[in-house]
């Protein structure tokens, strides 16, 4: 199979397009080669018979296959919790792709998520997008596309259950700045000893790790629910000159205005929650329609395992509930992920030069009672509910 025809297509690219009767071609490689209006000639292409195609949906945030379904305590690697400041760490080498959570994904229609460090570390490592479906992390890598910072409880009670530092908001902000300054002056060390033939500094994996960020080839990912620590992440990206994603965002919809003003993605969830502690005492599931009409780029993530993944058409559908629109909704686990993590280049979005990850569906995919009948990732078909 290389092309879906007769099908209607919610296409997410910058027009935002509907093509009610199409086709979408893609080549051997799994890439879109044409999307467009009326009959298609390829021999082979599989007959949606007038359903409707989505993109794959991309979750955002996530700590898919750090731990494994079941087991416990023995798989859980999302936190190195010996050290607050371990950028080097590669996420990647704690993924499982194995756990079952990916196959439950992708029958839900997600074809892609960002995969992150937990949040006990002010600067935990970085963050991988991959694809859902596959048994060896290294082909389901897409990109690396940030590095993890946390601000606010998680790390401040992590460290002082430990009496270590930090104890309070203050050390936090402090172990995240003296990383950042002394991978900037390393990585102008380099960079002058390159330019002058002179002996580089010894090699530190800590300050290599990060330097794409303060490149900004990569985005800071800032975990933070209070209205306070929201601000501090804001902060210090601005002295950094960092490119950088806020995660759950919780108090947002108290600072929509301020926050409008500073451009920046928010990635809101998980949807399916209580206040299970302190900093929610502002969680609201209207949260991501208030931050969407004041301007704010909203996605929404399940932080899987904290909601189960297969749940993020559900989480959206209860965002519209409390105030987000339809088409916002489905933006916000589309193209607005793939826009926030910088991958729009290749996901989020069913046009020409994006990967063929496509959910094919008869009903509305908000609708609980809604299943793909099919899943398509990278060209191939990964899932088919049959009748």
């Amino acid at each position: 199979m290389k092309a879906i025809k007769n099908a209607r297509i919610i296409t997410m690219d910058k027009k935002r397009r509907v093509i009610e009767h199409g086709y979408v071609k893609w080549n051997s490689k799994g890439v879109i080669t044409k999307v467009a209006e009326g009959e298609c000639d390829e021999p082979d292409a599989f007959d949606a018979k007038g359903r409707t195609l989505y993109p794959g949906f991309i979750d955002a945030h996530t700590h898919l296959g750090l731990t494994t379904n079941g087991v416990g305590e023995e798989s859980d690697d999302f936190n190195e919790e010996s050290d607050p400041c371990t950028p080097n760490m590669h996420i990647i080498d704690g993924i499982n792709p194995m756990d079952e959570s990916f196959c439950e994904a992708v029958k839900a229609g997600i074809t892609a998520c960002a995969v992150s460090p937990g949040s006990a570390n002010a600067v935990a490592g970085d963050i991988a997008f991959l694809h859902t479906s596959g048994r060896r992390v290294d082909k389901m890598l897409i990109r690396t596309v940030g590095m993890k910072f946390a601000m606010g409880e998680n790390p401040k009670m992590t460290y002082m259950n430990k009496e270590q530092t930090p104890y309070t908001r203050l050390a936090i902000a402090a172990v995240i700045r003296e990383a950042l300054f002394k991978a900037r002056r390393y990585m102008q060390d380099k960079e002058k000893a390159l330019k002058q033939g002179e002996d580089e500094p010894e090699y530190d994996m800590k300050n290599e790790a990060l330097i794409p960020l303060l490149k900004r080839q990569i985005k800071a990912h800032f975990h933070c629910h209070r209205a306070d620590d929201i601000f501090t992440a804001v902060r210090i990206a601005g002295e950094f000159d960092l490119d950088y994603v806020l995660i759950h965002c919780t108090d947002g919809h108290l600072i929509a205005d301020e926050l409008k003003d500073e451009n920046v993605s928010a990635v809101i969830g998980p949807l399916l929650n209580d206040k299970c502690k302190p900093e929610l005492a502002n969680f609201t599931p209207a949260n991501a329609g208030v931050l969407d009409k004041a301007g704010v780029n909203v996605c929404i993530c399940t932080d899987h395992s904290e909601t189960p993944i297969q749940y993020l058409p559900l989480t959206a559908a209860i965002a519209v509930k409390n105030g987000l629109s339809r088409q916002s909704a489905l933006e916000a686990i589309t193209v607005k992920p793939a826009q926030a993590l910088g991958v729009d280049d290749v996901a989020g979005s069913i046009e020409k030069g994006r990967f063929a990850d496509m959910s094919l569906f008869e009903g509305d995919p908000l609708d609980i009672y809604s299943s793909p009948k099919m899943v398509v990732i990278c060209g191939e078909e990964k899932y088919k509910r049959e009748q």
